[in-house]
């Protein structure tokens, strides 16, 4: 009776032995399956830009630059947006984005974060790029070829606060024709409109008076109807500089083999397609060292923007 009893009460544990033993050893296969596929998979180029316009139109543009990268150079290319300026950095900083359409400020900043980080290719306009300061119409400011000093009696907007042409050169330019700080020169403290656009926006609705804006920008908008010039005017046009850049992690060489940066560099200056232009937008893209930049970096590290 004894052994009559054990004997369901053995085969049961057995069982369950059983039962256990298949699945951990089910769980390790995929355990083993899953490693070895992401292992094996295949790797991605991410690159993203400073959102300096509309975010929507960013991401279809550069959605098919992506397109075209993946064609031209065999691997899978994908566009990633950036919710600001700090961020664009952050991510390059982090590995996170392996290529970025910086401004001047925001790839010296990322250069100086990840040491072999190259300026690889820039606009045909951008070593010759400006800013325009621009007023509503009520302000009754025209336009001089001398610095408007009287903008310091009137609301002033930057765009983003990394921003290169709205707001580092301009700042700089403030700076060296008048001798005080932005803070020191407006009678209401300046305020920052984020991008470009919202900075033509908010001068063409009244609601701040005077800006500083990407030329570029704004003679879009111009051209496209989008922008009153009788409303929204130029005021005054800042002396040249250096600003807008692809830059390139070194990181890339070894997820892709040597020779792959300037093999997409190569690609980048090969664009010819005027859609594909657009994304940026420029005549052409040529060739950008980080040398290039020199000058912005002086200026970055004279304001503070470098600490």
């Amino acid at each position: 009776m004894r052994d009559h009893h054990r004997t369901p009460l053995l085969s049961g544990f057995c069982f369950y032995l059983i039962t256990k033993s298949i699945c951990l050893m089910w769980l390790t296969i995929c355990t083993i399956g899953c490693d070895d596929s992401d292992q094996s998979a295949e790797p991605v180029l991410r690159f993203s830009a400073i959102p300096d316009q509309n975010s929507t139109e960013l991401q279809e543009k550069f959605g098919a630059l992506a397109n075209y990268l993946s064609e031209a150079l065999g691997v899978k290319v994908q566009y990633t947006p950036a919710n600001d300026y700090k961020s664009s950095v952050e991510r390059f900083k982090n590995g996170d984005i392996q290529l970025a359409w910086f401004g001047g400020l925001t790839g010296v900043q990322a250069r100086r974060a990840v040491h072999g980080a190259r300026a690889i290719v820039q606009g045909e306009e951008d070593p010759v790029f400006f800013s325009y300061f621009i007023a509503h119409e009520d302000t009754e400011i025209k336009y001089s070829d001398e610095f408007p000093r009287e903008i310091s009696e009137f609301t002033f907007t930057f765009g983003s606060a990394s921003s290169t042409s709205g707001r580092l050169m301009p700042e700089y330019f403030i700076r060296r024709y008048t001798n005080r700080s932005p803070s020191e020169l407006f009678e209401v403290p300046p305020s920052f409109s984020g991008d470009h656009d919202k900075t033509v926006e908010l001068v063409e609705a009244g609601q701040v008076q005077v800006g500083a804006v990407n030329y570029m920008v704004y003679d879009k908008r111009v051209a496209a109807g989008t922008t009153d010039p009788n409303v929204c005017k130029i005021i005054w046009k800042t002396p040249q500089y250096a600003d807008y850049n692809f830059t390139a992690h070194p990181v890339l060489d070894r997820m892709f083999g040597n020779g792959f940066i300037e093999k997409l560099q190569a690609v980048l200056i090969a664009v010819d397609d005027p859609n594909l232009l657009l994304a940026f937008p420029r005549n052409a893209l040529i060739k950008a060292t980080n040398e290039d930049f020199e000058a912005i970096e002086q200026v970055a590290e004279e304001l503070g923007f470098l600490r």
